[in-house]
């Protein structure tokens, strides 16, 4: 009992000193330099030891997938329908050095040499730049199609912003040939070659590139053109006497009707004389009718010193009726677009 009071009673007499403040400071200026020095390396060992941690971030790149193909053979090879055609690049550094870098200064390659033509899933290997560490990819294999590489030569067509239905607007193209290669697959699916629209003045030229359309009219990519830009020079002097007319159809001979009419274009540009195209009013147009529903081309019956400047075509469909009293009088005259039925 007694050697439990007297420990109880050192334990108090502690407390007690601890709670005086002479004694806690001078506690705390006791060895006060060899305190401080051991702080002061503790921090200075641990500020180096994280540094390169401290002073390294990470960053994220779009990187655009190259295809490296040193296959021999007579036959060259092209790619096509790279899926996906880039892939995320996280890299590591400093900040400094990352701010340097753009998805373009970064290689992403996919090696296809010596794989057999048609599909494949390939991995990717980036190469990353000096003082960067590659942390993650994604994704980290592609798919593709291999084929033989086709070259094809087509005629370069004018695409005009906004054609006038006023003024007689020319041009010259130079060259009027390209050619379009790359993969045969995409190849095949050319039909035309466009000039970007440019709007020029009379007598201005301008360097435009051109654009492969599918038959649908859509964009073609993954083709490759030379040249990639042609010159569009506008050879006209200004505006020339043109009209815009409707164009109107014969009617139908007795015994057949028209249900549907759509007349393509509906309007006809005429160039004439000044005081010709101020008393034309509309262009009577001749086709032939037959019963069923089909595609006939318009001949247009412009008066003498006057020239059209496009094609018309219409879609029709025509049935037969019986011969009645009321059918020999003349049909009504179809609309001259849209579609309508008659009466």
């Amino acid at each position: 009992m007694s050697g439990s009071s007297g420990h109880d009673g050192g334990l108090g007499s502690a407390a007690q000193r601890w709670l005086r403040p002479r004694y806690v400071w001078g506690r705390v200026v006791h060895n006060l330099l060899p305190k401080v020095l051991s702080l002061v390396v503790a921090l200075t060992l641990w500020f180096v030891a994280t540094g390169d941690r401290r002073a390294n971030v990470e960053q994220g790149f779009d990187v655009p997938v190259t295809v490296r193909d040193t296959t021999g053979g007579r036959t060259r090879r092209a790619t096509s329908d790279l899926n996906p055609g880039t892939v995320r690049v996280t890299l590591s550094g400093r900040p400094e050095r990352l701010r340097e870098l753009s998805g373009e200064t970064i290689e992403a390659v996919v090696d296809v040499t010596g794989v057999p033509e048609g599909s494949f899933n390939r991995p990717v290997a980036v190469q990353v730049p000096g003082g960067t560490t590659l942390r993650r990819q994604a994704p980290e294999r592609v798919q593709g199609f291999v084929d033989a590489q086709l070259t094809r030569t087509l005629a370069v067509t004018l695409s005009v912003a906004s054609p006038s239905d006023t003024s007689l607007l020319r041009y010259d193209v130079a060259p009027a040939q390209a050619t379009v290669s790359g993969a045969g697959r995409v190849v095949a699916t050319v039909r035309r070659l466009i000039t970007s629209p440019a709007p020029l003045l009379p007598g201005e030229a301008s360097e435009v590139n051109l654009i492969a359309l599918d038959e649908q009219g859509d964009p073609v990519e993954g083709v490759q053109t030379s040249p990639a830009s042609v010159t569009v020079r506008r050879i006209d002097t200004g505006e020339l006497p043109v009209k815009s007319l409707r164009v109107v159809l014969n009617d139908p001979p007795a015994g057949l009707r028209v249900t549907a009419v759509s007349v393509q274009p509906s309007t006809v540009r005429v160039v004439a004389a000044p005081e010709l195209l101020g008393r034309l009013r509309e262009a009577a147009g001749t086709v032939t009718y037959r019963v069923g529903t089909y595609t006939a081309p318009v001949t247009l019956r412009i008066p003498a010193g006057a020239q059209a400047l496009d094609e018309v075509n219409v879609r029709l469909t025509v049935e037969r009726v019986a011969a009645t009293p009321a059918a020999a009088t003349p049909a009504a005259r179809p609309p001259a677009s849209g579609t309508g039925s008659a009466p």
